[in-house]
């Protein structure tokens, strides 16, 4: 599950200023910018993942596209912020 903690902008925040926002994802709060790299990578069974999305500074389409990918029997997805890991499922 996913809200929206708190939002933190400039008034007059432009593509060249980095922009602040808080999130909370499945109990954890995630600070992250407009210029924050999130991907959505799916495998299958013991193989590699492959980037199927790509997002920059957007954690809401992001948690979109990730729920929205259905896995079947053997394979994995996992959304990724800066190479960390926020969330992952598999069958």
């Amino acid at each position: 599950m996913m809200y929206y903690k708190t939002t933190t902008q400039s008034p007059d925040a432009d593509d060249s200023k980095v922009v602040t926002k808080t999130a909370v994802l499945n109990g954890n709060e995630i600070a992250y910018s407009n210029k924050t790299h999130f991907a959505v990578q799916v495998g299958k069974d013991k193989g590699a993942y492959t980037t199927k999305y790509s997002f920059i500074g957007d954690l809401h389409n992001a948690v979109f596209y990730y729920k929205g990918i259905n896995i079947g029997n053997g394979y994995k997805k996992r959304l990724l912020m800066n190479d960390k890991l926020l969330a992952r499922s598999f069958n």
